[in-house]
């Protein structure tokens, strides 16, 4: 397992699930990271790796706007992956295209009505 300067680690697993997470196939992290499709399938493949060549994949995805979360944090769950930012994915973060009716943009009720 490899542990960046932010003290956060990267697996296998973390790296599919990256992928995933920025809509990525294997050519678009080898594109990004300068390691070669081929090695990419390898390591996902037999789980084996070389420090220097998860640390220039690891660098790829965390430019690309993620973050890996090692388990270590105030929450359940182990190992993970957080987006940053929006990506070029097809996610709604609008308020305008979110919210179903236009009335429920404006706050309407008289003071102190509570929630």
């Amino acid at each position: 397992m490899l542990t960046d300067v932010k003290g956060k680690s990267m697996n296998v697993t973390q790296m599919k699930m990256a992928r995933v997470a920025l809509d990525w196939g294997v050519g678009d992290l080898a594109a990004a990271s300068g390691v070669s499709a081929e090695v990419i399938d390898r390591i996902e493949r037999d789980g084996r790796f070389p420090p220097s060549t998860m640390g220039l994949l690891q660098g790829a995805l965390e430019a690309n706007g993620l973050t890996f979360l090692d388990g270590n944090y105030s929450g359940s769950g182990g190992p993970g992956v957080r987006l940053n930012g929006p990506t070029n994915r097809s996610i709604d973060v609008d308020i305008h295209q979110v919210v179903q009716y236009e009335e429920y943009l404006v706050n309407d009720a008289p003071p102190g009505a509570g929630g």
